[in-house]
């Protein structure tokens, strides 16, 4: 059996590694089905327009789950925590929020519209969509900086802001990459090679304004030997975006020919950037959940109260992950017309 000290050292561990679980999961899902809004605006047919919400149409609400789950935990988990982050954060959260009810509205009256109302509600749901993520992309910042004033560190959580607004972007396109044909699928390896420049751009800048904003994480990143240590994360990004640079003209060559091999690289490799991104933040900013002011142990529930809400995650996570593998089993393949008969 565990001593009592055991618990309260590895139960705030397990729960911040499963809302660093959610959160990601949340990232790269709900990412590309807000990515997929974002570049909603860039197509002018509507009948192309109606295939790419169709390519998210089964997926796109149970995405979200992972956003309220790892609130969730941080709420039950880490609750002084969750009251510090939430109330410097309220701005943004606001925004997202209002964004994401735009988008859900939109998704459902954009097919029910008379065609003069329909631009209107693909405009909303672009409009929802990129509120949302750099609303989400600011919080981040917000975050990093440990909710530092000034306008520095304002004009750095609208910088992330941006830079998660072209990775959602470069994950739409990849997503439509796969799920799409002919006319789309061409247009999606246009959008994904813009993309994807606006990307490496934004991770340049904020990989080097991170440091600069943050002390402790230049300290931590450029320290010896960490600077040698962590050398393969810098390293292995640019290959994955030198992978999704080599691989797109080549898919376009081959989808021209009706070869549709190989179309899933540029997603997995963006997942893997993702990936790396998140090692890089939890690297920075462990064991702290405020940055600079609460760490996880500081910041948990009491070891009994976790210990039961363990006993809850061991029943609802598991859930959350077959209902997730099963949606999405069932409705792989190509996007086919939307229908909401």
């Amino acid at each position: 059996m565990l001593s009592t000290i055991d618990l309260a050292y590895w139960l705030p561990v397990i729960f911040a590694g499963l809302m660093v679980v959610s959160m990601f999961a949340y990232v790269v899902l709900d990412g590309y089905d807000l990515g997929v809004g974002i570049l909603l605006e860039l197509e002018t047919d509507t009948k192309e327009k109606d295939k790419m919400i169709a390519s998210i149409g089964p997926f796109w609400d149970a995405n979200e789950t992972w956003l309220v789950l790892g609130v969730g935990l941080l709420l039950v988990a880490f609750p002084l925590a969750h009251g510090i982050i939430l109330t410097a954060l309220y701005l943004p959260v606001a925004l997202m929020l209002l964004g994401l009810i735009l988008r859900g509205v939109a998704f459902d009256f954009r097919v029910k519209a008379r065609a003069h109302h329909q631009p209107l509600w693909n405009r909303l749901f672009f409009v929802g969509s990129l509120l949302a993520t750099v609303s989400q992309g600011v919080m981040l910042g917000r975050y990093i900086t440990g909710f530092a004033p000034g306008w520095g560190a304002w004009g750095f959580a609208l910088l992330v802001g941006v830079s998660l607004a072209a990775a959602y972007a470069l994950l739409g396109a990849g997503w439509l990459l796969m799920k799409s044909t002919g006319k789309l699928q061409q247009r999606a390896i246009v959008w994904a090679q813009g993309s994807l420049w606006i990307a490496i751009l934004a991770t340049v800048l904020v990989s080097v304004a991170t440091p600069w904003i943050s002390p402790r994480v230049f300290a931590l990143w450029f320290s010896v030997p960490n600077v040698f240590l962590l050398a393969p994360v810098p390293l292995m990004t640019a290959i994955l975006f030198a992978v999704i640079g080599f691989a797109l003209p080549r898919l376009a060559q081959r989808q021209r020919n009706g070869n549709d091999n190989f179309c899933w690289i540029p997603f997995t490799a963006t997942v893997g950037i993702v990936l790396l991104s998140f090692f890089g933040l939890v690297f920075s900013i462990f064991p702290h959940l405020v940055i600079d002011q609460l760490t996880i142990w500081q910041a948990a529930s009491s070891p009994e109260a976790l210990l039961i809400m363990f006993c809850g995650a061991a029943i609802v996570l598991p859930t959350i992950i077959g209902y997730t593998i099963y949606s999405y089993y069932v409705f792989w393949g190509k996007a086919g017309e939307l229908s909401y008969e």
